[in-house]
């Protein structure tokens, strides 16, 4: 299977799992990779401008990069095959940054609202200094945008709803649920909602830069109403670009 993949998808995948494994096995000398790869916010001491980057690499446990790389080797291939790999490499980057910008965004909010009642050196010291999220759902969440993009009307099952559901549907709930999950304050529940969205967000804004620069707007239609069908993939060599018509693990650091 894994030599079927395209070369992106592939090497993202065993990228990942080689961190999530490097992790676990420093831990046991008691080094910690996600306090040095993790994303801190931005003023906190343990904050490295290699962060926003590396975080997408880093998950809490199997679960956690189980489910992320499940959704990256269901729908990674199938863009990477019709972007090509340097463009869908370009796509998964921005999505995840994008995430850890917005991720910095809701932390500033969050201690402009501490601040009310607590002195900037303590919100620092036991807030801000003490939280770090990872997780490449940031950019997991911008690829079930682009799959939803690319082929709306693609039949999905999930496992809890075993009724087929449209792509475009699929996205549409999923982005609403995780909306709703990050404005209640049951959200304690270490899930970065806000960056799955702003995955989906930055991913979104790039579809259009791409639609734009590529000069596809003439007779462009809103693409969730688009009748493209998943079987007008076509393989080929992946290192080419081709022109075209999950879950966020926040977790603290214990001192």
């Amino acid at each position: 299977m894994m030599r079927n993949l395209p070369a992106v998808t592939k090497h993202l995948l065993l990228v990942t799992f080689l961190f999530w494994l490097l992790d676990l096995s420093l831990q046991r000398y008691g080094v910690s990779l996600s306090a040095w790869l993790g994303l801190h916010y931005l003023t906190a001491p343990g904050f490295y401008f290699w962060q926003p980057f590396t975080y997408m690499f880093m998950h809490a446990d199997f679960t956690h990069i189980f489910c992320n790389m499940f959704a990256v080797l269901m729908f990674a291939p199938v863009l990477e095959r019709e972007w090509g790999s340097r463009r869908f490499l370009f796509y998964y980057l921005v999505c995840g940054v994008g995430a850890a910008a917005v991720q910095e965004a809701v932390w500033a909010l969050r201690i402009h609202s501490l601040l009310a009642d607590w002195s900037l050196d303590v919100v620092m010291a036991n807030y801000a200094s003490r939280v770090v999220t990872i997780g490449a759902s940031g950019a997991v969440f911008g690829i079930l945008l682009a799959f939803g993009w690319l082929f709306p009307d693609v039949k999905m099952f999930l496992l809890f709803f075993p009724v087929p559901i449209r792509a475009r549907v699929f996205v549409i709930i999923y982005a609403v649920i995780e909306l709703m999950a990050g404005f209640s304050h049951i959200s304690g529940d270490n899930v970065a909602h806000f960056a799955h969205l702003g995955g989906m967000f930055f991913g979104l804004l790039l579809l259009l830069w791409w639609k734009w620069r590529d000069g596809h707007w003439s007779g462009w239609r809103w693409p969730w109403r688009s009748s493209r069908r998943l079987d007008s993939t076509k393989d080929g060599d992946s290192s080419r670009s081709k022109d075209y018509s999950g879950y966020h693990y926040q977790s603290r650091i214990d001192d």
